[in-house]
């Protein structure tokens, strides 16, 4: 029977060739250089994951727009603030221009007009403020009449009988002119120097 000692012996190669061949396919999956990039990726991807968050510290206002380079991270900084809006407050300590006054003579409209100004708590900012003021609107002279307008007396009220509420002598006494022109000042500009500013924008207060 030797018919069938062909057929064993095909029948025994079959088993060791199918081993063969998967060893093959094991040892090809290993060596291939994509298996080994995807397997190194991924042993990279998990420490990532596992790494700590990192944290940069920096003095100063930035913003939170960060550019990352090669070597770190780039904080960019925050713009400069806008200048700040003159306020009254600021127009006291003389922000708005007007120059010192100087110590006025006694018994002078401008000696009436300082006290006053102090008895309002304002500094001597807003003196100096007053003076440039009506020194622009009449020279400081009690009897200053503007032809056009018909403004009159050291505020250049406008009529002149407006300052009549503050005493029936207002065509003559400096003091009553300057106490209508203060009460005036302080209820439309809050004080000489808010006056001052708006008078050297529009050129009249």
């Amino acid at each position: 029977m030797d018919v069938h000692k062909p057929t064993r012996r095909r029948q025994g190669v079959l088993p060791v060739f199918a081993s063969f061949a998967a060893l093959a396919f094991v040892l090809v999956s290993v060596t291939s250089p994509i298996a080994q990039q995807e397997a190194a990726a991924a042993v990279v991807l998990a420490e990532a994951e596992t790494m700590p968050t990192q944290v940069l510290a920096v003095d100063g206002e930035y913003t939170t727009d960060v550019v990352r380079d090669g070597y770190g991270v780039t904080g960019k900084p925050l713009p400069p603030p806008p200048p700040p809006t003159p306020t009254p407050a600021a127009a006291s300590a003389g922000s708005v221009g007007a120059p010192a006054a100087g110590v006025p003579d006694p018994g002078s409209a401008k000696a009436i007009a300082y006290a006053m100004v102090q008895a309002r708590g304002w500094g001597e900012g807003e003196y100096n403020c007053l003076v440039s003021l009506w020194q622009k609107e009449s020279g400081w002279n009690t009897f200053a009449s503007n032809p056009s307008s018909g403004a009159y007396g050291i505020p250049q009220s406008l009529p002149g009988s407006k300052m009549a509420t503050a005493g029936a002598d207002w065509a003559t006494n400096p003091a009553t002119q300057i106490t209508w022109g203060l009460g005036y000042i302080t209820a439309r500009y809050a004080s000489p120097c808010g006056a001052w500013g708006a008078s050297q924008v529009k050129g009249w207060y």
